[in-house]
């Protein structure tokens, strides 16, 4: 599973499809899962909080195709924190509907006087609950995680999602996941940075 599925699932670890966290900031680790992934797939690079394409190639996933075809043609803007903003508007739905895709979720239409609100349903509870359980047995283990792994510990970090992983995990846990991030390659660990300052700086303001 990619690693903005995986965030969303953790972020979304409920049977109604409810986000654990304040909208800007599940927005926020979607938009930064994504920019992750293309990151992974070495489609782009991160440097001094700017973004830059180092391989136009379409990768076989839809959605990194579409975010990578926005990046590419938009390529005067190159702040990072700009595309985390811009991709935080619709990640939660891209990332939804690539999920429902996949049947892991259920989309879900709920109609209210003039307004149409989406939500997407777990179709399997312990598929949904499986992100997190995975990731606290991880940090339990003696062997390091991968980089993609370590990458979205971050992003869970990042965004206020730790508890949701580490609720049940003793101390080892909690100290590898400190030393984790800090050891990330430069550039996945300055998206992870830019990422919780982002977050930080939302929640604060109140954005929906």
């Amino acid at each position: 599973m990619l690693i903005a599925d995986e965030f969303f699932l953790i972020a979304h670890n409920d049977s109604r499809g409810k986000a654990k966290l304040h909208p800007a900031a599940t927005g926020l680790g979607l938009a930064s899962g994504l920019l992750g992934e293309l990151l992974l797939y070495g489609h782009i690079t991160v440097s001094s909080g700017r973004v830059t394409v180092i391989d136009r190639r379409p990768p076989a996933d839809a959605l990194a195709h579409t975010v990578l075809d926005q990046l590419i043609g938009e390529s005067q803007h190159q702040e990072l924190r700009t595309w985390l903003s811009f991709l935080a508007q619709s990640a939660t739905t891209s990332v939804g509907e690539r999920l429902a895709r996949a049947g892991v979720l259920r989309r879900q239409e709920s109609r209210r006087l003039l307004r149409t609100s989406v939500s997407y349903l777990p179709i399997d509870l312990n598929a949904v609950a499986w992100p997190a359980t995975r990731l606290r047995a991880l940090l339990d283990r003696p062997d390091p995680p991968s980089v993609p792994d370590a990458l979205l510990l971050g992003l869970v970090v990042a965004a206020g999602l730790t508890r949701e992983v580490l609720w049940s995990a003793g101390p080892r846990a909690h100290h590898r996941l400190n030393v984790l991030i800090p050891a990330l390659p430069a550039p996945l660990k300055e998206l992870v940075g830019h990422t919780e300052a982002a977050v930080g700086a939302a929640v604060l303001r109140g954005v929906p």
